[in-house]
């Protein structure tokens, strides 16, 4: 079994993350998303998420593609890559937070899991920043 993983805050949950997780799960069996925890969110954007960490991880449960979620860890971010192991972590087009440690990590660690960065999702349409601006 392939098991998948992303990683991700899924604030205000639209098209463009559904489609983040229609093109990671192509990638194996199964796919775990992890969901930001709301401080981890507000120290690496600067703001708090509009939803709170709960209702995001809800939301993210109920969609089809994934099969598989749970929040972050806020004092060892890199720890659902040790607990899960998993054999790919699919990145967001736009996704820097956490992305320039993941290789030496993986590397550090030992483990064979594969990076791959998706493709966007009409990204002028959906995209957090843009829907977040309407609300």
């Amino acid at each position: 079994m392939t098991i998948v993983m992303c990683f991700g805050t899924f604030d205000v949950l639209h098209e463009g993350h559904l489609d983040f997780f229609r093109q990671a799960k192509e990638y194996g069996d199964k796919l775990i998303v992890v969901v930001a925890r709301d401080a981890t969110t507000e120290e690496v954007k600067g703001k708090k998420p509009l939803e709170n960490e709960m209702e995001r991880l809800t939301k993210v449960s109920l969609q089809k593609a994934v099969d598989k979620t749970t929040l972050g860890n806020i004092s060892d971010r890199m720890r659902p890559i040790i607990d899960q192991k998993p054999d790919v972590v699919c990145l967001g087009y736009d996704q820097k937070f956490f992305v320039d440690q993941l290789d030496d990590f993986i590397k550090k660690n030992k483990l064979k899991t594969k990076i791959i960065r998706l493709n966007p999702y009409k990204p002028e349409k959906y995209k957090s920043s843009i829907i977040k601006k309407k609300k």
